[in-house]
């Protein structure tokens, strides 16, 4: 992506952030966090990852429900507080890295405990 479209990334990213937490009175979006924005180069979508806590299936799945229900309105607002040509359908989906870097560092730890017990 080129430079401009990761500044616009970032900039959706940021202003979504505080919608969300400001403006998006749904009970089903509570802790959210957004961990990144990929927008198309024509920009005319972009998946919003995000991570909530508690991080259990049910959660995520509210959370997921509550964000695109309140998709329209965070867009419309996107476009007023961002200048740009088009403004991006926005669709959410859940960012798992967190746990599985959580995992991979459990397992390494596991390892390094057997390791320690030969």
């Amino acid at each position: 992506m080129p430079d401009r479209g990761l500044r616009i990334a970032d900039q959706i990213q940021r202003e979504l952030a505080e919608l969300i937490a400001r403006e998006v009175k749904d009970p089903r979006v509570g802790m959210v966090t957004l961990t990144g924005v990929d927008l198309t180069p024509d920009y005319a979508h972009a998946t919003v990852w995000f991570t909530v806590m508690p991080s259990d299936p049910e959660s995520v799945e509210q959370t997921l429900d509550g964000l695109r229900h309140a998709a329209g309105f965070l867009r419309s607002q996107i476009g007023r507080r961002v200048r740009i040509h088009t403004t991006p359908e926005l669709r959410f989906a859940h960012d798992t890295t967190v746990e599985r870097g959580m995992e991979i560092d459990r397992l390494i730890e596991a390892a390094n405990a057997r390791r320690a017990q030969d």
